[in-house]
């Protein structure tokens, strides 16, 4: 009984196609053992472990023309030394679908939380969060590509990050020619700005891009009618990843720390809904 097989056979031994083995072959890193009378390439056990290190070098991401030199020339020490590579970027890769996770679970709930409190307003409580500043713009301008482009401080996946607007107006919500919004990003502590702990008036709405300024004023008008006394700067989180949602609408959280107050004293509740403004 011959003690080699056929290609077919040695694909569908090491689960390949017959294709890739003459691939390999046409590259010059694997050679049957023989050819027999009728034509057949046949492979024996070295083979078959010839084409199991190939197939490992090419998992480890080793391009093709290089596995020849590999096989031939490579020393204990710098295969130890590709494993090492190759174990950084698998880590690397983890890392990247770790977060990429963490981002899709995030999408997935705010969409959520939206979905059961449209245009509601709500007081949620919110922990100690830290802020880095972007950028500073005056409370008339509207951000445009080209300030984005020019901005210096470039920001990785910035539009998968929530962008915090502290407006640094009025407390009515009217704004003049000196009044600012500083753009910033959640950060780590301590932060060019912290939000403290605390009872946040907040409401998400789906808006066009120049009804933010509307927005705002109901806000305040709501938060007057109610008698909440805002003790911080207004914040406006820009989500523009649930705009996946929607169609030319941005999704906005106007948020502000109010003071202390029993729920006998209002006629909302936490982590509820209210009447629609």
């Amino acid at each position: 009984m011959k003690s080699e097989i056929t290609i077919s056979e040695l694909a569908k031994l090491m689960n390949v196609s017959v294709h890739q083995i003459r691939y390999f072959e046409e590259k010059g890193v694997l050679q049957p053992a023989y050819t027999d009378n009728n034509q057949y390439r046949m492979y024996g056990i070295d083979q078959v472990y010839q084409l199991a290190h190939i197939l490992l070098l090419r998992k480890l991401g080793v391009p093709v023309h290089s596995i020849k030199e590999c096989m031939t020339s490579y020393s204990a020490d710098q295969y130890r030394q590709l494993l090492h590579h190759s174990l950084r970027e698998v880590d690397a890769e983890l890392q990247r679908l770790q977060e990429l996770q963490q981002f899709i679970k995030k999408v997935l709930h705010e969409q959520q939380s939206f979905s059961l409190h449209p245009n509601q307003y709500q007081i949620k409580r919110r922990e100690p969060t830290y802020l880095a500043r972007w950028m500073e713009v005056d409370s008339h301008t509207k951000l445009n590509a080209t300030r984005l482009t020019r901005q210096a401080n470039r920001v990785p996946n910035l539009f998968e990050s929530d962008i915090h607007y502290l407006y640094n107006g009025s407390s009515d919500g009217s704004s003049d020619g000196s009044s600012t919004v500083t753009l910033c990003l959640e950060t780590q502590a301590p932060g060019d700005f912290s939000l403290p702990a605390g009872d946040y008036l907040s409401i998400q709405s789906l808006v066009d891009e120049e009804e933010p300024e509307q927005m705002i004023k109901q806000f305040y008008d709501y938060a007057a009618a109610q008698s909440y006394v805002i003790a911080g700067p207004l914040i406006l989180v820009e989500k523009s990843y649930l705009s996946l949602f929607s169609q030319n609408k941005l999704h906005y959280e106007l948020q502000a720390l109010i003071e202390p107050v029993t729920n006998s004293e209002r006629g909302i509740e936490h982590d509820g809904s209210a009447n629609n403004h």
